[in-house]
């Protein structure tokens, strides 16, 4: 396929231009091959997941998390490494942060949500917000959600022992923890800043890890994209336990 139709297209469906607060540096961060046959999921860009792509022969790589975050800085050391790796390769780098966390159809949130088996999912911020059909165990939420990422989730209950609105937030979400209006709050790294802010409230809340919850978005695009346009792709796994 044209790599520049993919851009365009990718582009277009992650409404990257909805996104202006975001740091990252959204779209195809750094230009490869002009032919795309084989593409490449990863939540993070780096040395050890370029080197997965080149075994992988992938030559255009989707992350989350891009190299480029508004400020600039000189291609040394391991920020030429990288670069090197990828030129080494022909891979193009497409990245895609907010765009990606709050897609609806293919967002790290939506698909997680979809996963727990939240109804009337509709979007919250960058996250997703849902509801069980009824009272719901917490227990039970912590453990379908460990099924889900691999991760078995922190829980911090500071609310009922059941839970029927939930909102979703992936990766690092505490920040917009003042604007929760729910029973739970799932997201993925911890703060020991918000501890009993969360307890205080009243709320509960389940962390599942930063890089965990945030394998569904990249996974579920790279499959949207092989339906569409019959792209073979691979998942490049590289847990940061984090």
């Amino acid at each position: 396929m044209d790599r520049d139709e993919l851009v365009r297209y990718l582009d277009g469906y992650l409404r990257l231009g909805d996104f202006p607060q975001d740091p990252s540096l959204n779209g195809l961060q750094v230009e490869g091959k002009g032919r795309v046959g084989k593409v490449g999921a990863a939540v993070d860009a780096g040395e050890a997941i370029f080197r997965k792509a080149l075994e992988a022969g992938v030559d255009f790589l989707l992350v989350h998390h891009g190299l480029f975050w508004g400020k600039p800085f000189p291609l040394v050391g391991h920020h030429r490494r990288r670069l090197d790796l990828l030129f080494r390769g022909g891979i193009n780098l497409y990245a895609a942060h907010l765009p990606l966390d709050a897609h609806p159809e293919v967002g790290n949130n939506f698909v997680l949500a979809r996963g727990l088996g939240l109804l009337g999912l509709e979007p919250w911020d960058v996250g997703a917000k849902g509801r069980f059909p009824g009272p719901t165990p917490l227990l039970q939420v912590a453990d379908r959600l460990g099924e889900l990422t691999g991760v078995e989730p922190l829980v911090h209950q500071g609310g009922a022992d059941a839970v029927e609105t939930v909102i979703v937030v992936s990766g690092s979400g505490t920040g917009l923890l003042p604007k929760v209006d729910a029973d739970l709050f799932v997201t993925g790294e911890p703060k020991h800043a918000v501890f009993h802010e969360t307890l205080e409230r009243g709320l509960n809340v389940l962390y599942a890890g930063h890089y965990a919850t945030e394998t569904f978005g990249v996974k579920a695009l790279a499959a949207h994209l092989q339906e569409r346009f019959g792209l073979p792709w691979v998942f490049l796994d590289h847990p940061t336990g984090l």
